[in-house]
């Protein structure tokens, strides 16, 4: 039964965040312009460091100005959000919001999260839309009939747990109604740290299994994109703290996972160091560093913190610790490629849109980074690209015959 009270207090809390997030956004780009007004005026060199500090006289007036008038509109708008609240009106899961707040976590889910914004998504996994309490009447009030079988189901970057369902396909319901499982899907802010939620997801896993109404046997993970790296860092840290979770993991299928990155986010850095080294557009170039923590992993696949922490806020170079798949799992990758046919010597060079063929199924030049997925456990598909690999009649087949007769 859904809380009409909680989710008008919910969508309040939403459009309090989207005031907040404007404000915050007039202000940046207020600081922008100040500081290409700045340099111009100044004559700063063409290459080279830009002039530090604020404009002065009137020009800096101008400029402090517009910064109060827009703080003190946002306090007013969320003062008067707060009184409105309680006549806002239930409507249901929306879809287009939910895709709408995926994104915006997607980009700046660290930055929501600094800066308590309201909008950021908080880890737990939800059943048609609606967050799951992990306690165990709360759990079996969900699941009637619970399985000892559970399908965990990770989504993407810049996703959420609603985008499983692809026009009348869900690979996780369909292989839950044809193999016995209980699906549950995770959702969570895609822009914090993969190691940071990978943490928080062992965790949760934990908390699941030990508040299961009924004993859990087999436990299975199916994580599309930054999904499959995300349980890969919870894994990990699994292991590491002790949980008994990672002993029930039979199976951990990736699904057009970067394991060894992307590149279009090494092109992304590229960009950006290139655009800082003239100071007339080094401003306009800040646009581009804007970009999540969890975007930033993608560019070599970091799952744990000290693959990062030491290069914050730039990493431009891979120093990844090299991690192994989970010891006992069976593990499977899928790929794909947007090209036709198979490449006549067999060499993998396309990729999906997004994630190329090699790092999707593991493959690395050096042999510490390769993931020892078997041949067997690998399968690419010809004429599908990233988002198609969550309703392909052909992958769920193979999926299915994974999850049946392993």
């Amino acid at each position: 039964m859904v809380d009409r009270e909680e989710s008008a207090r919910a969508l309040s809390s939403h459009l309090r965040g989207t005031s907040q997030l404007v404000t915050e956004a007039v202000s940046g780009v207020v600081d922008t312009v100040e500081a290409m007004h700045r340099n111009i005026s100044g004559l700063a060199p063409i290459v080279g460091a830009s002039r530090e500090g604020r404009t002065r006289g009137i020009t800096g007036l101008v400029y402090r100005s517009v910064r109060v008038i827009s703080r003190a509109a946002g306090v007013g708008i969320d003062a008067g959000l707060e009184q409105v609240a309680p006549l806002l009106k239930y409507q249901g899961v929306s879809r287009k919001r939910e895709r709408a707040l995926a994104t915006l976590n997607g980009v700046l889910g660290d930055y929501l999260v600094a800066t308590d914004n309201p909008l950021a998504i908080p880890m737990c996994f939800r059943k048609e839309g609606h967050a799951l309490q992990p306690d165990r009447e709360s759990l079996k009030a969900a699941f009637p009939e619970p399985s000892t079988r559970l399908l965990v189901m990770v989504h993407g970057l810049c996703m959420n747990d609603l985008m499983w369902q692809r026009g009348d396909h869900n690979h996780g319901d369909e292989l839950a109604l044809s193999l016995g499982y209980t699906p549950l899907y995770l959702h969570y802010n895609s822009g914090r740290h993969i190691s940071t939620n990978g943490r928080e997801f062992a965790d949760l896993l934990e908390r699941l299994v030990q508040e299961w109404p009924v004993p859990v046997d087999e436990l299975v993970i199916l994580g599309h994109s930054m999904g499959g790296l995300l349980s890969r860092s919870a894994c990990h840290y699994g292991r590491a703290a002790g949980h008994t979770w990672p002993d029930r993991l039979s199976k951990l299928v990736f699904l057009g996972t970067p394991h060894h990155g992307s590149p279009l986010e090494r092109i992304g850095n590229r960009v950006d160091t290139l655009a800082g080294a003239s100071p007339y557009v080094a401003p306009i170039g800040r646009v581009g560093k804007i970009r999540s923590a969890g975007v930033k992993d993608l560019r070599y696949g970091n799952i744990l913190d000290e693959d990062w922490e030491a290069f914050e806020p730039e990493h431009p170079h891979d120093a990844r610790t090299a991690v192994m798949l989970p010891p006992g799992t069976d593990c499977f990758a899928i790929a794909a490629t947007t090209q036709s046919r198979a490449d006549v010597a067999g060499v993998y060079t396309g990729g999906d849109g997004l994630v190329p063929v090699m790092s999707a199924l593991g493959l690395h030049g050096d042999e510490k980074r390769a993931l020892p997925i078997p041949a067997s456990h690998q399968s690419v598909f010809y004429g599908v690209n990233h988002f198609d690999l969550l309703d392909s009649a052909e992958v769920y087949e193979r999926i299915h015959g994974w999850l049946a007769y392993h």
